[in-house]
């Protein structure tokens, strides 16, 4: 007598909505998922304690290998500074007609500097930081924030040395020298948004630091770091009347020539462009706000793959 086994059937898998609704019962979520932009807000001011140790660390640790220790922070700058005057003041002759030469050169370089250090760390903040990103559960963009802050540090160094040199060239000490923390409070925002930006797309496609430093040498020469954008694209240039608005108006540009203005009592209000304070906040908002909200996005993807 034959005997037939009857295999019970197979119930079904339960559907996605069914175990969504099951993990939500329970209180579960979904692991490093994105928080909503107000509570990621939240979880950065928490941690800005972090940020700023973080920052703090990686400047005293940038020079510890060197025997001039931190005294590098401001020779740097200075160096550089001292190469474009050469090149650029003495043997392309772009001091000419251009009063306070050297306080000029340097507040530009130092400017510019915090700008390109910026914008160059934070393209490495996430993919040059995998161990901690995948070991830690904190909200990635205290990385790139805590590298412009550090930026903003190493600036507030040489700052030092640049109050110097413009005393030591005639300068006076003034009250305009105050318009030097909005003008730099900006910048920061701006910098900050821009390496937010670069640092989401470093994370997917690391190549695009080596391609950053020949954009950044690009945008250097186009905001008249060394030069006086108004004397060299005037009459007789043989270029375009809307090619120095344009130049002046670009974001490296404005904040550099905020800053001679404030510093330098022989560059003048109309050597700004118009609406100067106007650029400069539509510039750190446009960088700042939108850098933030789109690096926000792929929170949940960094770290992965």
């Amino acid at each position: 007598m034959s005997q037939v086994l009857h295999t019970p059937p197979a119930s079904p898998a339960p559907a996605d909505d069914d175990l969504a609704a099951l993990a939500a019962r329970h209180g579960l979520s979904v692991s490093g998922a994105r928080p909503s932009l107000p509570e990621y807000v939240r979880q950065l001011w928490e941690r800005r304690h972090f940020i700023t140790a973080f920052a703090t660390a990686k400047l005293t640790s940038q020079y510890s290998q060197a025997k001039l220790g931190q005294v590098w922070q401001v020779m740097t700058p200075l160096l550089n500074a001292a190469v474009y005057y050469f090149i650029f003041g003495v043997l392309l002759h772009t001091k000419k007609g251009v009063p306070d030469y050297i306080p000029f050169l340097v507040t530009g370089v130092f400017i510019w500097t915090f700008t390109q250090s910026s914008i160059l760390a934070g393209t490495r903040a996430i993919s040059g930081n995998l161990g901690l990103v995948r070991a830690l559960h904190f909200p990635r963009a205290a990385l790139p924030i805590s590298f412009c802050l550090q930026q903003l540090q190493q600036l507030l160094f040489s700052m030092a040395a640049l109050v110097v040199i413009l005393l030591c060239f005639g300068v006076p000490l003034a009250f305009s020298w105050v318009l030097a923390l909005p003008a730099l409070v900006l910048q920061f925002t701006f910098n900050a948004g821009v390496a937010m930006v670069m640092a989401r797309m470093g994370a997917k496609t690391p190549d695009i630091a080596q391609l950053m430093p020949f954009v950044l040498r690009t945008w250097m020469y186009i905001s008249g770091v060394m030069w006086n954008i108004d004397k060299l694209t005037g009459k007789g240039s043989g270029l375009p009347h809307w090619v120095a608005p344009v130049l002046k108006a670009n974001p490296a540009a404005v904040y550099i020539d905020l800053m001679r203005y404030a510093l330098i009592d022989s560059f003048h209000a109309h050597q700004l462009p118009p609406h100067v304070w106007a650029l400069a906040i539509g510039w750190a908002l446009l960088a700042g706000v939108g850098g933030f909200i789109y690096f926000w996005k792929a929170e949940e993807t960094y770290g992965r793959g």
